[in-house]
């Protein structure tokens, strides 16, 4: 059974890389730096006086949906759809001088996706804003969090254009997309070969 298994990853792993985009990860435009740690990846940038850090996780960042729809459809002979990595990611705004960052949680909503063409709509939403003491590894349940559900929209808007003046816009959305997808691809490819090497290993 275990040769059948690493055989079957053996060949798995050819088709994957076959398909795969990027063979280094993608760059973000705006002089975004990166730094990967396994599946977490954070976004650094310095504009006068702040600093703007984005992260994310691809872990269960690709949509269940995607999934679900193909398997009915599928001829046989068609390829499979490409899947996309949308992960929620946060981004954190520190001033120089105060002791505060204020934190967006962000994220993709699934019906969003995929509907070129209306009106220049975000890609992105908005769900939650707070204020966090700079550099805390875990930040407080006691702070204040502002959910977005029932916000005034001008503030909305307005957090919004904060947001994208600080290069967080729809171009950088699509962009992180991009680069969520290939790292996601990148790891399930090194998954596959762990577990080929760990099948093999007597």
């Amino acid at each position: 059974g275990d040769k059948a298994f690493a055989q079957f990853l053996t060949d798995e792993i050819n088709e994957e890389k076959k398909i795969q985009k990027h063979k280094s990860l993608p760059k973000i435009s705006g002089g975004w730096e990166l730094e990967v740690h396994g599946t977490e990846a954070k976004l650094v940038r310095k504009i006068a006086g702040e600093k703007i850090t984005v992260t994310f996780n691809i872990n269960n960042s690709i949509p269940p949906s995607a999934e679900e729809d193909t398997q009915e459809q599928q001829k046989p002979d068609e390829q499979e759809p490409e899947l996309t990595s949308t992960p929620n990611f946060v981004v954190e705004v520190i001033k120089d001088d105060t002791k505060q960052s204020l934190v967006l949680d962000c994220h993709f909503p699934e019906d969003e996706i995929g509907h070129e063409g209306e009106e220049e709509s975000d890609i992105f939403t908005i769900r939650e804003v707070s204020f966090q003491p700079t550099g805390e590894a875990d930040w407080k349940d006691t702070n204040y969090t502002l959910n977005t559900d029932s916000l005034d929209w001008a503030l909305y808007d307005h957090l919004m254009d904060f947001l994208a003046d600080r290069g967080v816009d729809n171009t950088f959305a699509d962009e992180l997309i991009e680069l969520s997808t290939a790292l996601e691809h990148q790891e399930y490819i090194k998954f596959l070969e762990d577990l080929k090497s760990f099948v093999k290993c007597q």
